[in-house]
């Protein structure tokens, strides 16, 4: 049985994973195999089957298309406009994703020639993909601010500079290195570590992890660190 005088619609999954590498945020892009659009830079995406929910098929294309599985996945809108798939009627559900890029490094597959692009250097997307990572950025700043999201793009150690690196990128901001640090460790929620990072410097800097149980009772702690945390807006 079906719904009579219907038109039927493609559903279909499209991607949007920013990683963090230690110094830069970036977003993971491959090259489109098929026309329209063939070899032009892409989110990761497909069309969802029949016998697939949204979460199961956004998790399943991730893993065919770049080998990561495991990861923070949030369903972020649906991107419906006419004319925004040439081919047929399409309605595409956005994910978003964050990584550490180290931890996943051995399991990303090179089959589709996926590639890390910083922040600034994004390129031209196909479709609509461009309007989807700003609706994206836009939705990690606002969570970032009231939720560790940004945790999850960390390892599970990390010094105060890599932390101040990766706000500086997501809310595309320069931060004193002073007072970043003094507000971060003011909120009381990092646990300082006994050893060091010495890779960028002799002196090195301490290693932190963050006290997710004192984070959830008192995750405003990290809104004075947002630049114009009243303006953030849940898009």
């Amino acid at each position: 049985m079906k719904y009579s005088h219907q038109t039927r619609i493609l559903v279909a999954i499209d991607c949007i994973i920013f990683g963090f590498d230690g110094e830069k945020l970036k977003l993971l892009l491959i090259r489109r195999e098929i026309e329209p659009e063939k070899n032009k830079w892409s989110l990761m995406g497909g069309f969802v089957e029949p016998t697939k929910g949204l979460d199961v098929a956004a998790n399943s294309i991730l893993k065919d298309l770049t080998g990561l599985e495991g990861v923070y996945l949030e369903q972020l809108q649906a991107f419906g406009e006419v004319e925004r798939d040439p081919i047929e009627r399409t309605v595409s559900v956005a994910y978003f994703a964050l990584i550490d890029i180290h931890k996943y490094e051995t399991q990303l597959s090179h089959e589709h020639h996926a590639e890390w692009f910083e922040m600034n250097e994004i390129p031209h997307l196909i479709f609509d993909h461009n309007a989807m990572v700003e609706m994206a950025k836009k939705r990690l700043r606002y969570k970032a601010a009231l939720h560790p999201i940004l945790f999850e793009l960390l390892p599970e150690k990390f010094t105060i500079p890599q932390l101040q690196s990766l706000y500086e990128g997501i809310y595309d901001s320069v931060f004193d290195k002073r007072n970043f640090s003094r507000k971060i460790l003011s909120t009381g929620l990092l646990i300082k570590q006994a050893d060091k990072d010495k890779a960028n410097s002799k002196k090195g800097a301490f290693y932190y992890v963050l006290d997710k149980g004192k984070y959830s009772a008192n995750f405003h702690a990290f809104l004075n660190l947002i630049p114009n945390p009243d303006h953030l807006q849940f898009v």
